[in-house]
């Protein structure tokens, strides 16, 4: 049953047509106080955000809706029922007026599009007007040779899709099944609905590659490049998926950045928006290139190297700043560095797509990257873990959305909690940490001791969890020993910092006010500054502005957030973090020997090039 949440009664109706107090079928109900919001919602598919999946339902009811208002009718209802399973309490914002207006709109036009119902029932008009609508657009799209048809086919089985959702909704409630020949046309539909899949610019199905853009030489060679999947250690779950018998056809569609996903867990919508994105990218700069190479489809090694020289000159510079070397190793076989350089590069992309928030800390995604490019190297030289003894794998790969999940959601809680702590307990800026701070721990290699996968139990990760307290006249946490606080500068405000924000705007007001002080005392004319004396004294400001300079020159203040009992000296050869408890200094200890032996590991294997800055 489908009810507005509304305390008001109204009369019931069903999909069919009938108004009656019967107990089958499903219900809607309209407010009786709520006043008609008008169809313009609707028009514009604009539904509130809690209630986004049945957008594309509004969608094809207004597509429909010139052809067949029935149909149409029958989408919205579908939409309402949906948008009521959603939301039952409409406790969303927006919700409750929508569902009002929505429910207006069909008890409206229920009786005028039953009237014009062409079938006995509503279940045999939603299969009539399926069937029309696949021989009449599906399948003449089809015939086109050129495919320049491609957007309108896609979103021709799009629309099909949604109409049998509707129609299969229709057919149980009112027990009927659906017809063999529907049931067989939609899984046509189903089926070319995954190879029509969405894309930005380059459609990069099989059915696309007449395409105006897909037959640029530059586009071709980038894709062909990143096909190149030959010697790539696939995962044994991905192996029998891609042997299936129904699924034969994906082993041609496999390429760099889908062995990336499948490795390392990324989304697959992400995969799909960071192959465009770096197909463009090769293409955009092989195009430029001077001389041309030939006209094979096959990607220019300089091109390759401009788009890697930009896409890591911050990771670069990170390493070097914090005296490591960077885990960008090629291959001595010359036929395997373009493929890992693509896949270097497609790794990087596919981190900065699914980092969201994370993107404002560059530095921390320099830390995620720096470990899973070692990650990389480690499975593709066939590295053996020396606790396991099998092969290195991923820290957080293996499953679906795995690096969303593991790498950044926790840092993300991170940020939120903070955030949070900043608006409900109305701390002072000193007492909760912004994006900038919680970067800058990644400015020293005090961030190396978070390890990979990263402890749960570091500093960084730990938040107050008390409550502030009025001690000595001004808000302090209790207990926050464990929190790792700021990290460098430490801005502290008080009444006075308004003087300071705007100190030219008063010292030029100050020294204005003596000057026409000194003026109007020595006659009040203008015309008096010209005199030897006036002017003289007139010259005495310069005076007064040394005087407010040297008053503002106070030094900047750090200041720490940890009690000084609890702070020890660093160790030699390794900067700590001055807020560190012993124990965390000793497990910090075991850190830097993991990573120093990971440094020896490198060093040890000579069939590797190393790519410097």
């Amino acid at each position: 049953m489908a009810s507005s949440s509304g305390g008001g009664g109204g009369r019931r109706m069903t999909p069919g047509g009938d108004s009656s107090a019967s107990a089958g079928g499903r219900r809607i109900y309209r407010t009786q106080t709520a006043g008609n919001l008008g169809d313009s919602i609707f028009d514009s598919e604009v539904v509130p955000s809690s209630l986004v999946d049945i957008a594309p339902i509004l969608r094809v009811a207004n597509e429909v809706e010139a052809s067949n208002p029935r149909v149409a009718y029958l989408c919205r209802f579908y939409a309402f029922e949906k948008a009521h399973r959603l939301d039952p309490t409409s406790s969303g914002r927006g919700v409750r007026q929508f569902k009002t207006a929505l429910l207006q709109r069909l008890e409206r036009e229920n009786d005028p599009t039953l009237k014009g119902r062409v079938k006995q029932s509503d279940a045999r008009e939603m299969q009539s007007f399926y069937q029309l609508y696949y021989k009449k657009y599906i399948q003449a799209l089809q015939k086109v040779a050129d495919k320049a048809d491609r957007a309108q086919l896609t979103k021709a089985y799009q629309t099909a899709a949604v109409l049998f959702e509707v129609l299969r909704a229709v057919n149980v409630s009112q027990k009927i099944e659906v017809d063999k020949s529907i049931l067989e046309t939609h899984n046509q539909v189903e089926e070319k609905k995954k190879l029509y899949l969405p894309y930005n610019i380059l459609p990069l199905d099989p059915d696309s590659a007449n395409q105006p853009i897909m037959l640029y030489p530059e586009i071709q060679a980038a894709f062909h490049a990143l096909r190149n999947t030959r010697g790539l250690p696939w995962p044994k779950e991905h192996e029998k998926k891609r042997d299936a018998p129904k699924e034969h056809e994906k082993k041609r569609d496999a390429d760099l950045l889908a062995w990336l996903q499948a490795m390392f867990g990324f989304q697959k919508d992400n995969v799909s928006n960071q192959r465009e994105h770096l197909i463009l990218l090769l293409a955009n700069v092989h195009i430029r290139q001077i001389p041309k190479s030939d006209q094979q489809p096959k990607l220019d090694d300089r091109a390759l190297d401009t788009v890697m020289k930009k896409l890591f000159k911050n990771y670069k510079r990170w390493c070097k700043y914090l005296g490591r070397k960077s885990s960008l190793w090629l291959p001595t076989i010359q036929q395997e560095v373009q493929q890992r350089k693509l896949l270097y590069m497609g790794l990087y992309l596919l981190i900065w797509g699914e980092a969201a928030n994370l993107r404002f800390m560059p530095e921390c995604l320099c830390y995620i990257y720096h470990h899973m490019a070692f990650e990389l190297y480690g499975m593709l030289a066939g590295n053996v873990s020396p606790t396991t003894g099998e092969n290195v794998k991923p820290a957080y790969g293996g499953e679906e959305e795995a690096f969303l999940k593991r790498v950044v959601t926790p840092i993300y809680k991170v940020i939120e909690k903070e955030v949070e702590r900043s608006k409900t307990m109305k701390s002072k800026h000193s007492h909760w940490r912004n994006y900038d701070d919680l970067n800058e721990y990644f400015w020293s290699r005090d961030c190396f001791r978070l390890g990979w996968p990263m402890r749960s139990d570091a500093d960084f990760f730990k938040t107050p969890n008390v409550p502030l307290h009025h001690v000595d006249g001004e808000d302090r946490t209790v207990g926050n020993g464990n929190w790792m606080g700021k990290v460098n500068f430490v801005e502290i405000r008080s009444f006075w910092h308004i003087f300071r924000s705007f100190d030219r705007m008063w010292s030029f007001l100050i020294l204005s006010l003596q000057a026409m002080v000194i003026i109007a005392w020595n006659g009040g004319t203008p015309s008096d500054i010209f005199d030897r004396g006036v002017f003289k004294q007139v010259l005495s400001i310069f005076i007064t502005a040394a005087i407010l300079k040297l008053g503002q020159a106070s030094p900047r203040r750090k200041r720490s957030l940890i009690p000084k009992d609890e702070v020890i000296p660093p160790l030699p050869n390794a900067p700590y973090h001055q807020g560190q408890n012993f124990h965390e200094k000793i497990v910090a200890k075991g850190i830097l020997g993991v990573l120093n032996y990971r440094e020896e590991v490198k060093l040890m294997i000579p069939m590797e090039t190393h790519i410097t800055s």
